[in-house]
């Protein structure tokens, strides 16, 4: 009875500290909310102001080139094929606008926005490419989708472009304690010295690892010249799903196993 007692007001103490804690954190991560949204509005207006309003620019005027070229130009066929993928590239870049300042969209399945970047990007359908999913597919936490997806897309699009890949495989795979991303072809290679992503000009790389530290996961990129690369991310469960059930579980199922005792 006595140690009922004791062990019911020391739950009870903990609870307060708990409700406390959370009240303190909730009220830091609102402001550190609001001044991360306000900076990623910020970064939205210097990009449509400056990047795609240049791009804008760009199309128009080769636009008005393209036109300018008799019909039986050997060449105009292919600017035609340029203007369509500056289109692309412009499409996207709006997309990534309106995504930092509504970063609430998410990606619904990682499989099907991994499939569709050769498309999506008018990258040479010469290559073999394919992706795979391991596991049963789990919802993501929000935003977190997206981070994935830009590390991913990075690799694959390396693969395409620079490694002159003939196969590239995307295997995502959805285990019990982690979401696991794998990118793999059969390229070039990448030489050791590019592979300190750190050296200027190479912000590909570096942008995944920042990107992956920045969300908490680890990546690992192996490569050898002329035997092909393979990017792994891997991202712990409890940063990349969704969990189920109340953060106080475990608190209230040991206050219902005091409960007994003190009646």
């Amino acid at each position: 009875m006595v140690f009922s007692r004791f062990l019911s007001s020391r739950l009870q103490s903990s609870a307060e500290i708990d409700r406390s804690n959370l009240v303190s954190a909730s009220e830091n991560k609102l402001d550190t909310s609001v001044e991360w949204r306000a900076e990623r509005t910020r970064i939205a207006q210097e990009l449509h102001d400056t990047l795609l309003q240049g791009f804008f620019s760009v199309s128009m005027q080769l636009r008005v080139a393209v036109d300018g070229l008799p019909e039986d130009c050997p060449t105009k066929a292919r600017f035609g094929d340029i203007l369509q993928l500056l289109d692309r590239v412009l499409e996207e870049g709006r997309c990534a606008v309106q995504g930092l300042r509504s970063p609430d969209g998410a990606i619904t399945s990682l499989g099907q926005a991994f499939a569709g970047i050769p498309n999506d990007l008018g990258l040479p359908s010469s290559s073999g490419f394919r992706v795979i999913v391991q596991g049963r597919e789990r919802k993501l936490k929000p935003g977190l989708g997206n981070e994935v997806y830009r590390i991913g897309r990075e690799a694959i699009v390396n693969a395409c472009r620079h490694a002159r890949a003939r196969d590239i495989e995307t295997e995502v795979e959805y285990r019990a304690r982690e979401l696991r991303i794998a990118v793999r072809d059969d390229g070039c290679g990448i030489d050791r010295r590019v592979l300190q992503w750190d050296r200027k000009g190479h912000w590909g790389l570096r942008g995944m690892h920042e990107r992956a530290e920045r969300i908490g996961a680890q990546i690992c990129i192996n490569s050898k010249v002329a035997f092909g690369t393979e990017v792994v991310l891997c991202v712990p469960g409890i940063v990349a799903f969704e969990q189920p059930g109340d953060p106080g579980g475990l608190l209230q199922w040991l206050r219902s196993l005091v409960r007994p005792w003190g009646s």
